[in-house]
């Protein structure tokens, strides 16, 4: 209820409006579901590192646990463009919330275009000034799961000649994927040290930001980290 009256309110307020206020107003819903989400739930938010944000357009790669870091890692750096599956641009008011704010929807059943979408679109939306956000594991993972990281957030922050902010949290701990139960708890956000990405290659990138988001999430989880056992084919993309 909460969302179709926040969306049926903000959304023809920020049609009005050009791209970069919009996000003003769209993401006061984000606000409000981040605080009452503290207050219903009993949940303690500890954030370290938002300091080492540069000022300038980066790349943050995050892990994906949940639906709760998708709205909180939006409120963080603004302009913000997310890269997110096409299939929620598609949902009623939502979606068209979404879509005023100019995300890069992918097609995950053509990873090729998809990935050939993020470097030309992602690239471009840097050298305007964008922090663009990727969640390299291209799905969200339950607590105690691992997937290969994808290189096509680095590959565009290489290409822009912009760094990549790594991101690791313990969300799904406290916001669970599978259940509307949501938990008491602390929950911990911590931003790495900006990666310089000049004169790099991508993989060299995201393997710094893989083993800096493990090492963190073995430092900050409840649930014991497992050994890299599942690689992502070399054509996706994450989201």
């Amino acid at each position: 209820m909460a969302l179709l009256l926040s969306a049926l309110v903000l959304v023809p307020v920020a049609a009005c409006l050009p791209l970069k206020a919009r996000y003003r107003v769209l993401h006061s819903y984000n606000h409000l579901v981040l605080w009452w989400f503290r207050l219903t739930c009993g949940v303690r938010v500890e954030v370290s590192g938002r300091e080492q944000l540069p000022e300038g357009a980066c790349v943050l790669l995050s892990n994906h646990q949940s639906e709760w870091e998708t709205i909180y890692l939006q409120v963080v750096k603004r302009p913000l463009c997310t890269v997110l599956k096409q299939e929620l641009l598609k949902i009623p008011v939502f979606g068209w919330g979404l879509k005023l704010l100019e995300p890069i929807p992918l097609d995950r059943k053509q990873p090729a275009k998809a990935l050939k979408q993020v470097l030309s679109v992602g690239t471009q939306r840097l050298k305007d000034g964008f922090t663009v956000l990727i969640f390299p594991e291209g799905t969200r993972l339950a607590p105690g799961t691992r997937k290969k990281f994808n290189k096509s957030g680095a590959a565009i922050a290489c290409r822009a000649g912009v760094p990549v902010v790594p991101v690791a949290h313990n969300a799904g701990e406290i916001w669970p994927n599978d259940s509307w139960i949501k938990r008491s708890g602390t929950l911990h956000v911590v931003f790495g040290p900006a990666i310089e990405t000049t004169g790099r290659k991508p993989d060299a990138v995201i393997a710094d930001v893989e083993g800096w988001v493990e090492d963190t999430l073995k430092r900050i989880s409840r649930t014991p980290r497992p050994p890299l056992e599942e690689k992502a084919p070399a054509d996706s993309v994450g989201v």
